[in-house]
């Protein structure tokens, strides 16, 4: 398959490290926190979000119902609005999501039920990360997709943004359908809801994004509670041909290089002309895009510009990157559902864009990152129920029979006491003899 460089990344084996200082030890670090929550509780919570974060409330770090609506009362009356816009969205998408996820009951032969139910987990964290920017969005993907799969209990946890309450993020937490707010930030926060202390209960599961700190102590954690996702920096694939725009393939790649210093931007394109506007318009958009100190960054030390001779080539080398988000910017984007498999999201034609993912459109912006695409989707419904099963036989000849086939199968693999199991059903039902049952 022919591809041709027109940039490669100037750190193509550079660790990801998701915002974080290469030279920390993040995994030691965030060990030293889990361990201190989960013997000291919340003095130590308290310890690290001072330490971290600047951030040590006497009221406590749960927002009562009268300061969330204190807060809210503080956010712009249009913001509200989108809000409750995006998040109906969000709401719509997941409840036709959770449709699809149906129980059942099959009679597999006369007498032998067999069945599926779909039961919400118990407790969940949502993460809903602040620092560099205030992810709104986070909230509305975590805790209303959780709640629209009938989680009854939600804990959201946001950090405090320079010292202040993020009343833009309670407003969309409280929206989404949080049944407590904390305004806690960081690995103190995943580790207190993963283990619980005092005052912040114990969750079975954690969803959201966050830094490298946020990512490895879901991972430490991963095993004691689950997890929506592995997740690593954000990630923006583009597949274009000759038809698309450059300056609007620029400004999309540039739009997700924002997210931090070491996002990966790819563009794989059949179009040399088209490659060669897209960089010169990129370095011309970094010279006024307000975030250009972090999009520049990633755009140079890691983007990526593939020319090749076909379109089939070009969704063949997308799929090799399996990446979070792809954008088909082409003729014909609805081929890409056929010709692709391993992606994030797709977004498909000039119309649509990553960002509308992101932020509005109604789909979930929580998704696989570092190949993970090629083993699991993002977040979703489904994410938040237990899949279970259920078997009860009711006739005797059919309890028999099972009991005739269990005990050979199982003497196949050496497993006597599972033999046992199923002679007792013969015996009972078929009126088998077998030495070892007495009489």
């Amino acid at each position: 398959m022919a591809r041709t460089y027109l940039k490669k990344p100037a750190a193509a084996e550079a660790p990801k490290t998701n915002g974080s200082s290469p030279s920390l030890d993040v995994p030691g670090i965030v060990k030293g926190v889990i361990d201190s929550i989960r013997t000291e509780g919340d003095s130590a919570v308290r310890r690290y979000s001072e330490q971290f974060d600047k951030w040590s409330p006497a009221s406590g770090f749960r927002l009562s119902v009268a300061e969330i609506e204190k807060i809210i009362s503080q956010v712009p009356e249009q913001v509200i609005q989108d809000i409750k816009t995006v998040q109906a969205n969000v709401r719509k998408f997941a409840e036709a999501q959770r449709e699809t996820v149906k129980d059942f009951e099959l009679e597999i032969s006369p007498g032998v039920f067999l069945g599926q139910k779909n039961n919400p987990i118990e407790s969940v964290g949502a993460y809903i990360p602040g620092g560099r920017y205030a992810l709104l969005a986070s909230a509305h993907m975590t805790i209303l997709t959780a709640k629209v799969a009938g989680v009854k209990n939600v804990i959201a946890c946001t950090p405090p943004a320079a010292g202040e309450i993020p009343a833009a993020t309670v407003a969309a937490m409280y929206y989404a359908g949080a049944d407590q707010i904390y305004i806690l930030g960081g690995i103190q926060a995943v580790a207190a809801m993963a283990v619980g202390t005092e005052t912040i209960p114990k969750v079975d599961f954690i969803a959201g994004p966050g830094n490298a700190f946020v990512a490895e102590a879901k991972r430490q954690l991963f095993g004691q509670i689950g997890i929506d996702l592995f997740a690593g920096p954000t990630e923006v694939l583009i597949v274009a041909d000759e038809t698309a725009d450059p300056w609007t393939v620029a400004t999309d790649l540039l739009s997700q290089a924002e997210h931090g210093p070491d996002t990966p931007a790819v563009l794989i394109t059949t179009s040399t002309e088209l490659a060669k506007k897209t960089m010169q318009y990129c370095d011309e958009q970094l010279t006024t895009l307000r975030t250009a100190a972090l999009a520049s960054t990633s755009w140079k030390t890691y983007g990526e510009v593939i020319v090749t001779d076909t379109i089939d080539e070009a969704y063949t080398v997308a799929d090799e990157f399996a990446s979070e988000h792809v954008q088909i910017l082409t003729a014909r984007p609805r081929d890409a559902l056929v010709k692709m498999q391993h992606y994030g999201a797709l977004f498909l034609g000039p119309m649509t864009c990553v960002s509308y993912g992101d932020k509005c459109i109604g789909t979930n912006h929580v998704l696989p990152t570092k190949h993970a695409a090629r083993y699991t989707g993002g977040l979703w419904v489904g994410k938040f129920l237990r899949t279970v099963t259920y078997q009860e036989v009711t006739s005797p000849e059919a309890s028999g029979e099972l009991g005739r086939l269990c005990g050979r199968a199982a003497r196949v693999e050496l497993f006597e006491g599972h033999a046992r199991s199923g002679d007792v059903r013969a015996h009972l039902y078929l009126k088998d003899e077998f030495d070892w049952i007495k009489p």
